[in-house]
């Protein structure tokens, strides 16, 4: 097949129009040409896909003319001796599953580790617990359980360093096993609060004996709670809260 080529358009001289324009061969005017560059974008054309879609920009969250700001995170301490309830208390408030490292109990504990008579506690902390629970829209508070054992006594500096204050649990039928945590916090001036776990929903002691049993001054608050209930060990931690503020207040003022 014979190939077919274009005729030899002449060439237009400068500011006439060309042979082969639209113009020239079918009349009209003579189109204005596209200044260099676009003001604006041209549309698209009818069958042209949809734009890919993008999120909008992060901006920070607002109520009316209000910015929302996160909640002050605050470090409470849970402490106590061994097997008081300390892993039930954080466990039982914490709005998250709580972090806890308990480990079995094994015949190389007996003698050393005594959860009591009563209790049928087959597990122990072996270094800390934490969960975490949000008071109000300006306060949260995460919590660490320490672990009761002796042993494990050179843990509780780090645990105490930042912590606005404790509840330290006590069981009113081993009132011996508290003493060390009692001794603890008074000689670190950290604001504690005595919350006697009501095992089985009762006390051995009446609140008045455990204080003297304690050797506690009526500085320190000393109240009753249930480890197993949300609302009540909420009351204990709004104690150790009030506890912390009213030092913090007196301290400004000094």
């Amino acid at each position: 097949m014979d190939s077919v080529q274009s005729p030899d358009w002449p060439a237009a001289p400068p500011g006439a129009l060309a042979a082969n324009s639209a113009a020239a061969r079918y009349g009209g005017p003579t189109p204005t040409p596209p200044s260099i560059g676009r003001a604006t974008a041209p549309p698209p054309p009818a069958h042209a896909a949809p734009a890919p879609y993008r999120p909008p920009a992060a901006t920070p969250a607002t109520t009316g003319t209000h910015r929302v700001t996160p909640p002050i995170p605050v470090k409470i301490l849970v402490a106590g001796g061994f097997g008081v309830g300390k892993t039930t208390t954080v466990g039982s408030i914490s709005e998250i599953a709580p972090l806890t490292t308990e480990a079995e109990m094994t015949t190389a504990g007996i003698g050393v580790d005594d959860p009591g008579q009563r209790s049928g506690k087959t597990t122990t902390t072996v270094a800390m617990d934490f969960g975490c629970v949000t008071i109000d829209r300006s306060l949260k508070l995460y919590l660490f359980g320490t672990p009761g054992q002796t042993r494990f006594g050179f843990m509780w500096d780090d645990l105490a360093r930042g912590a606005l204050g404790a509840l330290v649990v006590v069981d009113s039928a081993r009132l011996d096993d508290c003493y060390p945590a009692i001794d603890f916090f008074e000689r670190s001036g950290l604001p504690f609060v005595v919350g006697v776990n009501a095992f089985d929903g009762r006390l051995a002691h009446d609140l008045g004996a455990i204080r003297w049993a304690l050797a506690i001054g009526e500085h320190v608050p000393l109240v009753q709670f249930d480890a197993r209930d949300r609302l009540s060990v909420r009351d204990a931690l709004l104690v150790v809260l009030d506890r912390a503020l009213d030092r913090a207040t007196r301290e400004k003022r000094a």
